[in-house]
């Protein structure tokens, strides 16, 4: 795993439009997801682990309690990988792991909680291609069948209709990327992916292709600077969360205070003036 320190709005295009040049087709192309975090000291977790870490087994009941008290909205939710996707959007706890193929989307959720600006943020990135070297063979070889790299809920469901069945794809515990439908305009407008391993057990970092992972280090000295320009370019919670929470969580950060913890710090750095 490489580090990377991002102490600006430029060294962070830099970092994250580096060797994206495709001569092949002569377009800037690249298979690099992103996944943003307001502090850098945080794992790849996710919140099936987060909330509860003494019995996994409960991811079962936690889907089960979902699909009953959420009936109305999910009517239409016919597919178990779109029923676990609506409910990581919507805060259930999964297996899952949010992530973006846009980096100034992952930049956005790194400086969204201006209560973390007195520490580093941090862009998790990764080549999907990297992931999917050490997928079963019968995962490739359905990703190569259909020309993809990633999968959707279609080409998971010839495979693997559950998490039960796609644990029993391999002996060794494995990640792969799948992109959901649109059925909420959240998950299109956050250019939004899901990581998911075959036993909750384990994590991303427990994996092999861990050592292809890159942090970008979002300085706490430059969160300020890469919040507001991407405000400038509609990279806001206006975008991330459409309708009237989204403006709602977008005016609170705007016109919230910084608090005295950062401008102390920030002053003590001789940061207190516009580069």
């Amino acid at each position: 795993m490489r580090d990377v320190l991002i102490e600006s709005w430029d060294a962070l295009h830099s970092a994250v439009f580096e060797n994206v040049w495709d001569p092949a087709i002569m377009r800037y192309r690249n298979n690099r997801v992103y996944r943003g975090m307001s502090d850098g000291q945080w794992a790849l977790t996710p919140s099936l682990n987060r909330a509860c870490p003494q019995d996994l087994s409960l991811e079962k009941i936690l889907l089960r309690s979902f699909m009953k008290y959420g009936y109305t909205e999910l009517q239409g939710c016919n597919s178990f990988w779109e029923l676990v996707a609506m409910g990581q959007q919507f805060g259930l706890p999964t297996r899952l792991l949010d992530w973006t193929y846009s980096p100034l989307v992952a930049a956005h959720f790194a400086t969204e909680d201006i209560d973390y600006y007195d520490r580093d943020g941090v862009i998790w990135c990764v080549n999907i291609e990297d992931v999917n070297a050490n997928l079963p063979p019968s995962l490739r070889q359905k990703l190569s069948e259909q020309r993809a790299d990633i999968f959707t809920r279609d080409i998971l469901e010839d495979v693997a209709h559950n998490f039960t069945s796609l644990q029993a794809l391999s002996d060794q515990p494995f990640a792969l990327f799948f992109e959901p439908a649109s059925t909420v305009n959240r998950i299109a407008n956050q250019y939004a992916l899901f990581s998911a391993v075959s036993d909750p057990a384990v994590t991303l970092l427990d994996l092999p292709e861990s050592e292809c992972f890159v942090r970008l280090i979002i300085s706490k000295k430059a969160k300020l600077e890469i919040r507001d320009k991407l405000d400038y370019i509609n990279i806001s919670e206006r975008m991330i969360y459409p309708g009237l929470d989204g403006i709602c969580k977008w005016i609170t950060r705007r016109y919230a205070a910084l608090g005295p913890k950062y401008h102390h710090e920030i002053k003590q750095s001789g940061k207190d003036e516009a580069p």
